[in-house]
């Protein structure tokens, strides 16, 4: 089944379009959130989660794009399961680990939209348009190994597996990403 007859069955009210989005995009789902959480029962409820979240999202908002959509609500979901089950503790991997790695460069990355005030959303959407002009302007290898570490939760491993690479070469280019990353939002002067 195509996204737009997905989405035409969540407008409709129709409950058989979780079925098809499960269907569709449940592995992908899994996939993210376990990159996060790390646990296999925290991901299946993290991609339950992201059903019911769709399903109160869809309508009234209308995803151009339904993978990049629920891709984008797993991983707030997912985050925020992890920081709420690690909140007394520091350190470890995870979550955590990806988020310390752009620390430097990007102290507002992880933020969901949802706990946004009108203040902290205009701050949001400029960091957002920084951070995509940044990502556009990398070449397409560079531009994957970034979102795969930091959107997807990938592990420097599973890139350089990917992209035939060894992980020194990947492990290398992201620190460096993170570097030019910085200089780029001084230069755009977006705190960081």
């Amino acid at each position: 089944m195509q996204d737009k007859q997905i989405v035409q069955m969540y407008l409709d009210r129709n409950e058989q379009a979780i079925a098809e989005t499960k269907n569709a995009y449940g592995n992908y789902l899994l996939t993210i959130a376990f990159n996060i959480l790390g646990n296999h029962e925290d991901a299946e409820e993290a991609e339950a989660d992201t059903y019911v979240r769709t399903w109160n999202a869809i309508p009234p908002q209308i995803p151009l794009k339904l993978k990049v959509f629920l891709a984008k609500i797993t991983r707030n979901i997912s985050i925020d399961m992890y920081r709420k089950q690690h909140a007394e503790r520091r350190g470890g991997q995870g979550c955590d680990m990806l988020l310390s790695e752009l620390e430097e460069a990007l102290s507002t990355l992880g933020e969901g939209v949802d706990n946004a005030t009108p203040d902290t959303a205009l701050d949001q959407s400029e960091v957002t348009r920084a951070l995509n002009d940044y990502l556009a302007a990398l070449d397409p290898t560079k531009r994957v190994m970034f979102v795969k570490r930091y959107w997807y939760g990938e592990s420097v491993a599973d890139i350089a597996a990917e992209l035939s690479l060894s992980e020194s070469n990947v492990a290398t280019t992201l620190f460096r990403l993170r570097a030019s990353l910085k200089d780029f939002l001084e230069k755009e002067e977006i705190a960081v």
